[in-house]
């Protein structure tokens, strides 16, 4: 499997507001090995801070970052998915942004779907949305065809291999490409640049609201 250099100037990336922002990694000392120290001390005093922050030794000293806006990085691989996601059993984190707005729309809109429909949220209901765009400047392995089966199993060799993550194409957004990193500095620190808002209609999302534009569009 061939490496690629991925150069996208405004990866988006979307994640829904009730996931509030860690602002802890970004006033820690830096040197990250101090890291689950600090936490703890913190943890001490906050509980619920604790809780927030997850779990950092998951995440090795030497692909931490810190800095303004780091909780946005960081998050994925500290507070882990237990079913798991497209290339992780569930034992890791991995950060997914689209190349375009619009595939990472379209992405998020399906695993909201199937989120909802598995948790039988027979009613409607509103789900707010942050849009974090960032700068992409990294070598990922290029897939273009894995199949449902074997992309964790490959995710977790190519991670055991020390890969950055991987870029793949889209298969909610046709000609879409998306990423999926491995680490936290495989990727560059975001900005939140709107918000959404996902309509679900008790079957589906239906709409989604544009809150800069103040808009609802239909899908």
């Amino acid at each position: 499997m061939k490496l690629r250099h991925v150069e996208w100037p405004r990866a988006h990336r979307i994640i829904a507001t009730r996931f509030p922002p860690i602002h802890l990694f970004e006033r820690l000392s830096t040197d990250p090995a101090d890291w689950e120290a600090i936490s703890v001390i913190e943890g001490l005093v906050n509980p619920r801070l604790r809780q927030e922050i997850g779990d950092i030794s998951l995440v090795p000293p030497e692909d931490r970052v810190g800095g303004n806006g780091a909780s946005c990085v960081m998050a994925p691989f500290t507070h882990l998915n237990p079913k798991g996601s497209r290339f992780s059993d569930g034992t890791f984190g991995v950060y997914y942004a689209g190349k375009d707005f619009e595939t990472a729309l379209r992405e998020t809109v399906f695993h909201y779907e199937e989120f909802y429909a598995d948790a039988d949220l027979g009613i409607s209901r509103i789900e707010d949305m942050r849009v974090l765009v960032g700068v992409i400047g990294n070598d990922f392995h290029d897939i273009q065809s894995v199949s449902e089966t074997d992309m964790r199993a490959l995710g977790q060799s190519l991670r055991d291999q020390g890969s950055n993550g991987v870029v793949y194409p889209s298969v909610r957004d046709p000609g879409g490409s998306c990423i999926g990193a491995f680490r936290p500095k495989a990727v560059g620190i975001p900005v939140q640049t709107n918000h959404l808002a996902y309509h679900w209609n008790g079957h589906r999302i239906t709409r989604v609201f544009d809150y800069l534009a103040q808009i609802w569009r239909e899908l």
